[in-house]
């Protein structure tokens, strides 16, 4: 069995990410002569931005110059790729775009607990389906307690320093290597599969670098 580390460079507000996530899964899913770890790294789409968010349409319409149909358009997409990749995105309940640094934190600590796909995926379905506000503290807490980490141990993970300081150097390590949108799949630390692709194309690249590992 070839062991393939994938190392997922990506957001919590990222709908691509969490699509090109669930592809990814299904295709690990199929290939099942390949033994995959997964580890997620931090990416902010909006550093900047204030912790009670902005009105997604605002946002997206003065970030891309998207029009109102475009926008429409683009919503729809969105959820059709979702539906195939296993992932309910429900924009009748998501309305604003928030900040993700405390997500990026309580993630480096879920790894060294062994949850962290496991709260990666908690987050997805928290903003993108039930539409929750994933900079509140106290969204956070349900959504670790959701998953079986200790709730009373959050506030303490955000008001680390040394962790702040970690999670902001690792961002910073990945946009070095030239990572400067997300999705970004970095396969055996040197295959880079960008964006979030359909089933198929990761399985066709999982094969083709599993087969070049192998030689």
């Amino acid at each position: 069995m070839s062991k393939i580390q994938i190392d997922i460079v990506s957001d919590v507000v990222c709908p691509w990410c969490a699509i090109g996530y669930g592809n990814l899964q299904q295709a690990i899913d199929e290939l099942t002569d390949l033994d995959v770890a997964v580890e997620w790294h931090p990416f902010q789409l909006n550093p900047q931005m204030a912790s009670e968010g902005e009105d997604i349409n605002e946002h997206l319409a003065s970030k891309y110059g998207l029009t109102e149909q475009q926008l429409a358009e683009n919503k729809s997409r969105i959820q059709e790729m979702g539906q195939l990749a296993g992932i309910e995105i429900n924009f009748d309940a998501r309305s604003r775009i928030y900040n993700t640094f405390q997500c990026h934190m309580l993630l480096d600590w879920a790894k060294e607990q062994g949850k962290q796909t496991a709260l990666k995926l908690a987050l997805f379905d928290a903003y993108f389906t039930q539409g929750l506000d994933v900079a509140s503290v106290d969204t956070l807490k349900q959504v670790c307690e959701s998953i079986g980490l200790d709730v009373d141990e959050v506030d303490a993970v955000l008001a680390d320093s040394e962790r702040k300081t970690k999670v902001e150097s690792e961002e910073e390590h990945f946009k070095s290597l030239g990572i400067q949108s997300v999705p970004a799949f970095i396969v055996n630390q040197k295959y880079l599969i960008s964006g979030g692709q359909p089933k198929q194309q990761f399985v066709e690249a999982l094969t083709e670098i599993a087969k070049k590992e192998a030689s």
